[in-house]
């Protein structure tokens, strides 16, 4: 390994122009990928489109549920006669514009039971509606002043083809004459998606550039121990080009999980570029140019490339979570530290080349004389007492182990969005008026689900369910319909019922039966926090396998309630065995790499933080969500970076005493400041997580800060102590307590 850092250092000595220019290429091509970037807000985020119930979710998405456009109609009277000549009149219109599919509402049904015309008397429009089935008039008018009108997309539009029909559709609605004392506003998943999408991008600029406003303002107030502060800032933006240039070229979307890893990035790899840069002052204040970038190099090269590697194998463990926008997370994230690494490997020794870099001197900071001089002295305190402070920390820890499985966990996606959105006020007045917009949708697949026995079972089953579940209030499917047209009762026969079914409008019909192999129920609900829909949703697939459909029938829920509720079951069964895979992959690593009892050292402060951030989330309330379930795996991580770094620098400074306590001083005073700086500059990257106006990201930021702090102090008060204690084990109280080792039980690399 130093070898191969020798070689670098030589190769950026002899050819600093060459290098210089192979950079300025590379960020052009990564400008060129950094356009390329696109964003993702499909469930396909959340689960595995290869998995069966992504393959059953991505089929139901594409038959029945697709892109849909509500029109939120507000009136005085949503059955009046000229309110439904006006939605009919638009109808035809609208189904004429590009990307839209098809288009329903209350004046579909009321024509097709009035011999296709709307009646034109409020007589007429009352004794037509008592014939409208039920759930159509709580599908299509909930309310007395409220009107929906459903519009699908095509399936499978790009964000900008979805923008182009939205667009479209309100230039169309404002072309119009609007009946007096009525107001249109346009809602729905597309609406939701695209103005989602719209907001996710706004985020990504505002978070990364908050983050480099923040590094800017923390190198300029504590990184004054060095000459030309503000170079880590630098590298940092040039990391994040190539970062974002690579996921471009690779055709990799952005998602929620993936705007939260560059600032995550941003703060580790300021970190890279501040160690770098801090050892390079260290060593060119004694010593030529050229021999201190090789020092730094060949020292400071793989003291972070351990650490950087560490903290890959907690981004790596997020591989095992089986939702995919947790996977995304992961691999951006590694992307990222991994260039900033390099960046700031070549990058701050050749700066220091072109610029012909001069050291700041000693003793200039007294930000760094001070911080050097307490930590030293807390060093000293902790490694002459490290049992009684090792048994106070493990203890905190188990506490949090314990408290961790009474986090809740929160999967609604709607809360995961800026609530002022304009498209998830408009949903949010639905729900205020008719309840849930959730609705249960129930999938029937086989070789003919329309027979007699299958409509039989259905009315049934939905019953049973609406007399035993509570939380249920009402259904929908192709048996209202069926009713409806059939003078209130349901067909008899099966000739009988092909007749009813012909007579059904397709538009209408299409909403629940896609020819004789598919067909569709759904229940509606009262608004139900996260885990109560998980107890729905269990309760009804029991009922399923007590009451199943008829012999070659398949019935299974799906939609956004089977993939939210699912997410439950995956966040909870996952992130114990992703933090403990976390943890493996840590000791796995150390123990190659170092191959002596120091490299458990390390996970004892990861441990003890990972339980700190449980007791932090439940006293601070913080659910886990798709996020923050990632929090032990990314805390591992980051911990594993401070941690290794004071545990390098330590063995570095063992090999040059035999007393342990000097070299413990020794090591944090000379790393600390470097440490300090570097948290505090992680710590406010983090911090504009917060800053976001996604619920689902600020929450995640402020757990991560939480994180960073407390990975400061296991570096700084956790490792000394068991560092003291492994010497204590291995030595003998008495000769540590003197401060002496022989010199042959030094630890060998």
């Amino acid at each position: 390994m130093p070898s191969i850092f020798s070689h670098i250092a030589d190769l950026i000595l002899a050819k600093p122009g060459t290098l210089s220019k192979i950079i300025l290429v590379l960020m052009v091509i990564s400008l060129f990928g950094l356009s390329m970037v696109s964003m993702s807000t499909g469930n396909e985020n959340y689960l595995r489109a290869s998995s069966p119930e992504g393959i059953l979710n991505n089929h139901y998405s594409d038959k029945f549920q697709k892109d849909s456009v509500i029109l939120l109609i507000e009136s005085g009277d949503s059955t009046s006669p000229s309110l439904l000549q006006y939605i009919d009149s638009i109808e035809k219109p609208i189904l004429n514009l590009q990307y839209i599919s098809s288009i329903s509402s209350i004046s579909d049904v009321v024509k097709s039971l009035n011999n296709q015309v709307i009646p034109a008397s409020s007589g007429e429009m009352k004794n037509v509606m008592s014939k409208v089935p039920e759930s159509a008039i709580q599908l299509y008018t909930p309310t007395g002043m409220l009107n929906l009108v459903q519009i699908n997309l095509e399936s499978g539009l790009a964000l900008e083809k979805r923008k182009a029909a939205i667009s479209n559709l309100q230039n169309f609605l404002d072309s119009t004459n609007t009946p007096p004392g009525v107001s249109i506003k346009i809602t729905g998943t597309a609406a939701f998606k695209q103005q989602m999408e719209v907001e996710m991008g706004k985020s990504l600029g505002v978070l990364i550039m908050a983050a480099m406003i923040l590094m800017v303002i923390i190198m300029g107030l504590l990184f004054g121990y060095v000459n030309h502060r503000f170079i880590p800032v630098f590298i940092v933006a040039a990391g994040l080009l190539f970062s974002f240039g690579f996921i471009g070229l690779s055709g990799m979307k952005i998602s929620l999980a993936v705007i939260s890893a560059f600032p995550v990035i941003i703060g580790l790899g300021i970190d890279y570029a501040i160690q770098f840069h801090s050892r390079l002052e260290e060593e060119a204040r004694n010593n030529p140019l050229p021999e201190a970038i090789k020092t730094t190099i060949t020292k400071t090269g793989p003291a972070v490339l351990y650490a950087m590697l560490a903290t890959c194998m907690g981004f790596i463990a997020m591989f095992l979570s089986p939702i995919p926008m947790m996977q995304g997370f992961g691999l951006v994230s590694i992307i990222g530290v991994v260039t900033c690494y390099i960046t700031s490997l070549i990058g701050i020794p050749l700066i220091a080349i072109l610029i012909n870099y001069k050291a700041k001197g000693h003793g200039v900071s007294k930000f760094g004389t001070v911080v050097d001089h307490s930590l030293s002295k807390t060093a000293i305190f902790i490694a002459k007492r490290p049992v009684p402070i090792l048994l106070i920390v493990l203890l905190l820890a188990i506490i949090g182990l314990q408290l961790d499985p009474m986090i809740p966990v929160d999967t609604n996606e709607k809360a995961f969005v800026p609530p002022d959105m304009p498209a998830k006020a408009n949903l949010d007045k639905v729900t205020r008026n008719i309840g849930s917009t959730d609705s249960v949708p129930i999938l029937i697949r086989g070789s003919d689900v329309m027979t007699i026995n299958t409509m039989k079972w259905m009315k049934e089953f939905i019953d049973f369910e609406q007399k035993s579940k509570t939380k249920i209030i009402r259904s929908s499917s192709i048996l209202d319909y069926l009713v409806a047209y059939n003078n209130g009762v349901l067909p008899k026969t099966q000739s009988e019922l092909e007749q009813v079914l012909d007579r059904i409008p397709e538009n209408i019909k299409e909403t629940y039966v896609r020819g004789n192999n598919e067909a569709l129920f759904e229940f509606y609900t009262v608004k139900l926090e996260t885990q109560s829909k998980s107890d729905l949703k269990k309760n009804i697939e029991g009922d399923l396998r007590l009451y199943p459909p008829p012999p070659g029938i398949q019935a299974n829920i799906t939609g956004d309630f089977g993939l939210f509720t699912l997410l439950v079951d995956y966040i909870i069964e996952s992130k114990e065995p992703i933090t403990y895979a976390g943890f493996i992959l840590v000791v796995l690593f150390l123990a190659l790499v170092y191959r002596n009892i120091y490299a458990i050292t390390p996970i004892v402060p990861i441990f003890a933080i990972v339980g700190w951030n449980a007791v932090a989330m439940y006293v601070m309330g913080i659910t886990y969500n798709p996020m923050t379930a990632c929090l032990g795996s990314m805390t591992i991580g980051v911990a594993a970076e401070y941690t290794i770094l004071v545990m390098e620098r330590y063995i570095e400074e063992r090999e040059k005493t035999d007393n342990v306590i000097e070299a413990l001083q020794s090591s944090v005073s000379r790393i600390g400041s470097a440490i300090m700086v570097s948290g505090f500059a992680t710590f406010f990257g983090f911090s504009a997580l917060i800053l976001s106006t996604f619920p689902i990201i600020s929450n995640f930021g402020l757990t991560t800060i939480i994180a960073v702090l407390f990975s400061l102090i296991g570096a700084i008060v956790v490792m000394p102590a068991i560092l003291a204690f492994i010497d204590q084990v291995i030595h003998g109280v008495e000769e540590i307590e003197e401060g002496i080792v022989p010199h042959h039980l030094h630890p060998q690399k």
